[in-house]
């Protein structure tokens, strides 16, 4: 009999936040934080067979419902390779956690 899990969460965690995918589109971060990454991934390049992120857009976004929609998004930006792009979201969810409720493009 296979033993039951404590954890309730079924999200893939990187760095201690909640990963979490619908096909191009991947959610990081808390949803009941300030602030979540969504990074969208643009292109794909072959590699071993395997479809590899190329282009991703990364935004952090403003996750309070009152907000304007057109304020939502604090900063966004593109890179090139998923984890490059994970990686700065990491950070720019930090430095906006960081900073409160600064909306504009220079964090």
């Amino acid at each position: 009999m296979p033993a039951k899990s404590n954890n309730k969460s079924k999200f893939l965690m990187y760095k201690g936040k909640p990963l979490v995918r619908c096909e191009d589109t991947l959610y990081y971060g808390n949803i009941y934080d300030k602030y979540v990454a969504k990074l969208q991934i643009k292109s794909k390049k072959k590699l071993c067979n395997l479809d590899v992120a190329d282009k991703v857009s990364i935004q952090i976004i403003d996750t309070d419902p009152n907000v304007d929609i057109k304020k939502k998004i604090i900063k966004k930006g593109e890179k090139d390779g998923l984890y490059i792009a994970l990686d700065l979201a990491d950070t720019w969810l930090s430095r906006a956690s960081n900073e409160g409720t600064k909306h504009n493009d220079d964090l």
